[in-house]
């Protein structure tokens, strides 16, 4: 509501005006606008151009847009024109239509720590959100479909290492439902691709994105088992798993983790004697200990439904988070893919509300995947 306001405000100011400005002043100001503000403020004259395209409104952006958008998208196995990306600005509190990244429909598309991901049977690709600059790497030498995927950088280097970890392995072209457990990590300054150790084999009967969960904390990538509980961590330092322990607080049916800024944040649906809720806890990432952190409210928990609490009924919910914010919707076409999102504040305060409905018209999906990712104001205007 602020921002929208602040948006009013500098309609009314006219161009001249704020040339009378200085630079560092404008900067700031600009710098506070919604994403989509800030593009058509390149176009409005040369001064706003160089102000915005330069290195230093690039930082000062990232001071004041800290909050991740949520990405939904759709994919339709017989049309691939109809595939469908939509983000959710959580500053503007609208959605907005998104140019598609281009890949195989037989790939699995997905997003992490500010990039586009694309991994198939033979081929692994990764592009800045909002970016055209695409980038093929090698050959995995476990190639794989749904794997979890982390995006993490080595300190003083601006290119990615990614992690891959698990999946659809194939061979010859072929699904092998034998072995898994596989674990990559792209090095960028060689191009290459490094086995590491494997996932522990208590997640071999669920290897995939459709039954994991994960999340960078502090130094290392944390799998978790949705259904099972499972939980594990992998040093990026040392690239060696921990010993594997079950995360399952009482009631619970499934749940997902998320990093959220100096928290560690598992969020899953509950049936105890309270009845069926949607629960967070913060876990305390040394002992894997968890202490209740937000309950959504029932009202808001009835949006996401149709109204009947079987437990079957809610296998279409899905999390994703980061930073201080987490997303939960539900993933059925029937229920308009509804939304809601928390905000934690601080451990002691969050906050639910309902976002906007997507979009009309909206297309019809045979998948939908979801994440959760900042958005480089670099990858709009340069």
């Amino acid at each position: 509501m602020a921002e929208s306001n602040i948006c009013k405000d500098v309609i009314k100011v006219s161009v001249s005006g704020f040339n009378s400005l200085s630079s560092d002043l404008t900067e700031l100001i600009l710098s506070i606008l919604p994403l989509t503000s800030i593009v058509r403020a390149t176009a409005v004259c040369k001064h706003w151009h160089s102000i915005v395209t330069s290195s230093t409104f690039s930082s000062a952006v990232a001071v004041t847009r800290k909050k991740p958008f949520l990405f939904l998208y759709g994919l339709n196995n017989i049309f691939p024109r109809n595939n469908q990306l939509l983000a959710f600005d959580p500053h503007l509190d609208k959605w907005l239509n998104l140019p598609v990244f281009r890949h195989q429909n037989d790939s699995s598309f997905m997003g992490c720590n500010g990039y586009y991901v694309c991994t198939s049977g033979s081929s692994f690709s990764f592009c800045p959100i909002l970016s055209r600059d695409v980038h093929v790497t090698c050959m995995l030498n476990c190639p794989r479909l749904n794997p979890l995927v982390g995006a993490f950088y080595d300190k003083g280097c601006e290119l990615p290492r990614f992690i891959v970890v698990g999946g659809v392995k194939f061979v010859g072209g072929l699904v092998d439902i034998e072995d898994g457990l596989f674990v990559e990590i792209y090095n960028p300054h060689c191009g290459c691709w490094e086995n590491c150790s494997p996932l522990p084999a208590d997640f071999r009967n669920g290897n995939t994105s459709q039954s994991l969960s994960s999340a960078l904390f502090d130094g290392k990538f944390y799998v978790y088992g949705i259904y099972s509980g499972f939980v594990s961590t992998f040093d990026l330092d040392t690239h060696v798993w921990s010993e594997v322990q079950t995360l399952r607080p009482p009631g619970l049916l499934f749940a997902f983790l998320i990093s959220c800024n100096e928290l560690l944040v598992l969020a899953g649906l509950c049936n105890d004697h309270r009845g069926v809720s949607f629960n967070l806890w913060s876990i305390d990432d040394k002992t894997m200990e968890f202490s209740e952190l937000a309950i959504m409210p029932a009202e808001l928990l009835a949006c996401l439904f149709d109204g009947h609490q079987e437990d079957y009924n809610f296998a279409s919910l899905k999390c994703v988070g980061l930073d201080d914010l987490v997303y939960v919707f539900n993933e059925e076409r029937h229920m308009n893919y509804t939304a809601c999102v928390c905000e934690i504040s601080n451990i002691s305060k969050c906050s639910w509300r309902r976002i906007p409905d997507l979009p009309v018209p909206l297309n019809h999906f045979h998948k939908v995947t979801s994440f959760c990712s900042s958005v480089s104001i670099d990858n709009i205007v340069n």
